[in-house]
């Protein structure tokens, strides 16, 4: 079958502005043909999965249509050709990571949030020994305030004391202490490698700091990592080629990095990590030996390898066979995980410079505000000083995602996120808005304490049906992100998208209250994908220092007006529990 030649490999290709002006080329000319589905939409939602190829497609389909695989636990001849398969699949994605076989193991799972809860259910069962796990210590958690929810989420099985870290700086300050309050029996620090939500890149560091703390202070190690690459793997390249520095345990989706197949990983490091998983209580098909079930309770696991004793029931192996063409394909077409990363580092830092160009006429007043931990005066939301910034451009810093929320002109309002998304998408832009799975991410960047948060709950606010302002405030954000197959083109549509419909078409002026897709807004409006634009619910005097004591949802009636031309120009009233009060405060929100 033919292939495209593969991407260009002039020496010093990513270091020099020319080559990659033409690599760009390249990219676009490969999608001609490998990605035709692109040729009149702009997808930029990488971070959410990357795209297939045709190729990819093809070779798999044939594959098939030429073989048969059976269920590995056979012990037919397509179904040893499976078996096989799945340890070649198995090899080849630890290489594609630089891990050597010898130091580390690669479990199968459905996706990220599967490795970690394979983690999870790991550290609880090793906790509780044979007890419950009512009556166990449970295991000491701590995790980064990027993380995402399915980070988060370990949380409530940990049956232990556990610490959200709030910044960089705070998980370092804990490293260089010794861990301390991690005391106890065993520990997990759980961090991502790359926010989802604002792309920037959090130090890689910490897994071996961590482990050589520990060996200083010469205690057994006790305190583990976990490192989320979900995010992360999508456009950089993942090294385990020093084991001594890698995470125990590393998640990730393949899905994310190669578009198909919809799968997930665990990288266990053996050194550390591996007799932990040996210690899970529940057993499937596939990685037991016996099992007695009648007149007793007795079974004996497999214990050749770890992904021997994790792999429950029957691997998804035809997802597998997809995997090993995926990775050659990606090669193929690609050249490396590097190149990757200096091309969408390039856009990404295009991109941002496009937005923040951007201004109101009438006013001057940015029209994005762009979120990231930084301490410069590009209109970048600045939320904690003390998290290393992400610098556009600088891949070892910033990812190829950008969080954002549109202004109106007059600087004192916002866009609903879930209106961008949908205007886009009428025009063939693909984004996502929302809350993005990430609670830290969002109730730092956006400001949010958890009593507002469970304020706006109570008022109706929920993630798959969001209220898009409360107060006034975003409750979510616009990402975009880039990936592999991704050009200036791209960054160059999103731009024009943003300055043609919310710069010169005045469309920033609308409130953006309503909820998802089609459905009503916190304050009962009937929304939808028909562009209508509504008069904003006026803004009450809130205190920055408000509690939830002291707050109330008021059953307000408000006054909504249909500021665009429709069938009928009607006032309607509407009952809505948005409108919140704190008794006695008049001071306004900064």
């Amino acid at each position: 079958m033919h292939i495209k030649p593969r991407a260009p490999s002039a020496p010093g290709l990513e270091k020099q502005q020319g080559s990659l002006a033409l690599y760009d080329s390249y990219i676009e000319e490969i999608r001609k043909t490998e990605f035709p589905l692109l040729s009149d939409r702009t997808y930029l939602d990488h971070a959410g999965t990357a795209l297939y190829s045709k190729t990819l497609v093809e070779r798999f389909s044939k594959d098939l249509l030429s073989n048969i695989y059976g269920n590995p636990h056979s012990g037919s001849d397509p179904s040893a050709r499976s078996a096989d398969c799945v340890e070649k699949v198995r090899e080849q994605a630890l290489r594609f990571f630089n891990a050597d076989p010898e130091e580390f193991d690669l479990v199968f799972v459905a996706n990220a949030s599967a490795a970690v809860k394979l983690v999870a259910d790991a550290f609880r069962d090793a906790s509780s020994g044979q007890s419950s796990s009512q009556d166990s210590p449970g295991f000491w958690y701590g995790w980064h305030r990027d993380a995402h929810t399915s980070i988060v989420g370990l949380r409530e099985i940990s049956n232990g004391p556990y610490r959200c870290f709030r910044s960089d700086d705070d998980v370092q300050k804990w490293i260089d202490g010794g861990c301390n309050g991690s005391n106890g029996p065993l520990g997990l620090f759980a961090f991502p490698g790359q926010s989802n939500m604002t792309g920037r890149r959090l130090p890689l560091k910490w897994s071996g700091q961590i482990r050589k703390t520990q060996i200083d202070n010469k205690d057994m190690q006790k305190t583990y990592t976990l490192l989320d690459a979900a995010a992360l793997a999508t456009t950089f390249p993942l090294d385990f080629r020093d084991a001594a520095l890698a995470p125990d345990f590393t998640a990730l989706s393949f899905y994310k990095i190669f578009g198909f197949p919809d799968l997930g990983a665990l990288i266990v490091r053996k050194g550390s990590a591996s007799h932990l998983l040996a210690q899970r209580r529940y057993f499937g098909g596939g990685t037991v030996e016996m099992v007695i079930s009648l007149t007793a309770s007795w079974h004996a696991r497999k214990t050749t390898s770890v992904h021997d004793a994790c792999e429950d029931g029957t691997l998804p192996f035809h997802s597998i066979v997809a995997l090993g063409y995926a990775i050659d394909v990606h090669a193929s077409l690609f050249g490396s995980m590097q190149r990757v990363s200096t091309h969408t580092a390039r856009l990404t830092a295009a991109l941002h410079a496009g937005l923040l160009a951007l201004r109101h006429p009438a006013t001057g007043t940015p029209v994005c505000t762009i979120y990231n931990d930084t301490n410069d005066n590009n209109n970048n939301s600045n939320s904690n000083g003390s998290s290393r910034a992400g610098v556009f451009g600088d891949a070892t810093t910033q990812g190829a995602t950008l969080a954002l929320n549109l202004r109106t002109p007059d600087g004192a309002g916002y866009v609903g996120y879930a209106d961008v998304e949908r205007a886009a998408n009428a025009r063939g832009l693909y984004v996502r808005s929302g809350s993005l799975c990430n609670p830290g991410g969002m109730a730092t960047h956006l400001r949010w304490s958890a009593a507002e948060m469970r304020a706006a709950y109570a008022a109706g606010h929920r993630c798959s049906a969001p209220v898009q302002l409360v107060a006034g405030r975003p409750t979510g954000v616009v990402r975009v992100s880039l990936g592999a197959m991704s050009t200036m083109g791209d960054v160059r549509r999103w731009v024009e998208f943003v300055e043609s419909v919310y710069v010169r078409g005045g469309e920033a002026s609308g409130g953006g209250g309503r909820l998802g897709s089609g459905g009503k807004d916190g304050s009962g409006r009937e929304g939808g994908a028909g562009g209508k634009q509504w008069s904003a619910v006026p803004k009450l005097p809130v205190s920055p220092e408000r509690s939830l004591e002291g707050w109330r949802g008021k059953e307000a009636e408000v006054q909504v007006e249909q500021t665009e031309v429709a069938e009928k120009r009607k006032t309607k009233r509407w009952r809505s529990w948005l409108c919140w009060t704190k008794r006695g405060s008049h001071a306004d929100v900064a």
